[in-house]
């Protein structure tokens, strides 16, 4: 039996629902704006993209984005389509352009989303997926049990080197877990990549020495193809852990040559996730969109976190953390670890704990750390305390009784 592609969307449209979709199969695979006496019944048969399934929702008075064809009403619906893997073969870069192109700019679409991804197993074979992933993370930083416990380096950019270098100082000697590079800090002039992992790792290996703990540093190697291998290399030289890109910003072929040549976690930052998302009526569910991203070598999936400074709702946050700890495809686990980061302190630990079911995860505070009143080591203490409190099911005020720095973190926290 051939192989296929199976798409799931949320479409709505002021045409027939049965032709809007038909149109949809026919634009992404055989079909153009006419019928062409070329695409014989056999072409279709073979190349042509299925409509597997249409469910009516309901239906509305306005459509939900501009530019479309008018109507009456509008019909929401369930659609999923699939398509033959000969069409373009096991390969990521033309699935996005087969299951993600040119069919949200189509005039029967008023309204489309995509929801769900089933992939074929030759997707396994072409794609290995997280070379370290939930296992191979936790055995680099030492935590067997429980979150990682991380931050992000602030402010974001403007730090030369060695304030970078100090404030990693702090952190570690604090018993931090995990450091990031914030997103936007790259290879500026006031803080050179070079210069920075050589002075941050000086650092990060002089207290494992002392300690035997190691923090797992995630440097933001961002950039075009060699830049990234090279700096890859840097920081692999110099002891590192763990390095990070920007999907939107790499690109699936990027993060999939850096896979290829990496020999460190990947920690996979969503940064743009919003243009892709934000509007119900238009772009991707969380849940498909990983997927391709594990596929392609994400190691460390960013979810957003509960109660965040940003628009994202808790059941979403959820949902997406649940998405990167699910199997990938049936054969292929590719487990990933899931990264709870924006506005985050102790305060959500319990929470988050309770509704994802395990601590298999990366939760990163950044001001929740760096604000406690007591310094920063007290600030890494006290969000691993709370999520004790978590795992343990103790009230976070009845667990602070007990625990200074907790208790002191719970004020400026709220």
């Amino acid at each position: 039996m051939t192989e296929r592609i199976h798409a799931t969307y949320w479409l709505e449209t002021g045409d027939d629902p049965r032709r809007a979709a038909d149109v949809i199969a026919g634009e992404q695979s055989s079909g153009t704006f006419v019928a062409l006496p070329n695409e014989t019944p056999e072409l279709k048969a073979r190349s042509g993209a299925r409509v597997e399934r249409l469910d009516v929702l309901e239906t509305v008075d306005a459509p939900s984005l501009p530019g479309g064809m008018r109507s009456d009403t509008y019909t929401r619906c369930t659609l999923e389509l699939s398509w033959p893997i000969g069409n373009f073969g096991a390969s990521l870069p033309n699935l996005m352009s087969t299951v993600a192109g040119n069919l949200f700019e189509l005039r029967q679409v008023s309204g489309l989303r995509l929801t769900g991804l089933r992939l074929p197993e030759s997707f396994a074979a072409a794609y290995p997926g997280p070379a370290f992933g939930i296992e191979g993370t936790r055995r680099l930083t030492g935590v067997a049990h429980g979150p990682l416990i991380g931050t992000i380096i602030k402010p974001s950019v403007g730090l030369s080197p060695a304030q970078t270098a100090q404030q990693v100082r702090d952190l570690v000697q604090g018993g931090i877990d995990f450091i990031k590079d914030d997103e936007l800090q790259a290879d500026g002039s006031h803080c050179p990549f070079d210069e920075r992992v050589k002075a941050v790792m000086r650092v990060v290996n002089d207290h494992a020495e002392r300690t035997g703990k190691k923090a797992m540093v995630a440097f933001n190697l961002t950039g075009d193809l060699d830049q990234m291998r090279r700096r890859h290399d840097l920081v692999l030289a110099h002891g590192g852990t763990c390095v990070m890109a920007v999907l939107n910003s790499v690109g699936i072929v990027g993060l999939h040559e850096l896979r290829r040549h990496s020999q460190l976690p990947i920690h996979a930052h969503r940064a743009g996730w919003g243009y892709l998302s934000r509007s119900p009526a238009l772009g991707w569910d969380y849940a498909p969109w990983q997927v391709i991203w594990r596929l392609a070598g994400a190691d460390h999936m960013h979810v957003n976190g509960l109660r965040n400074k940003f628009s994202e709702p808790d059941d979403s946050v959820i949902a997406a953390a649940r998405a990167v700890l699910a199997p990938a495809m049936a054969s292929a686990p590719m487990p990933a670890m899931p990264v709870f980061s924006s506005g985050q302190t102790g305060l959500q630990a319990a929470d988050t704990y309770a509704a994802l079911g395990c601590a298999d995860l990366i939760h990163t505070a950044g001001g929740g750390i760096f604000g406690h009143p007591q310094g920063v080591a007290a600030g890494v203490d006290a969000l691993r305390e709370a999520w004790c409190a978590a795992i343990e099911g103790v009230p976070l005020e009845q667990h602070a009784q007990r625990h200074p720095s907790l208790r002191a973190a719970l004020g400026f926290w709220k």
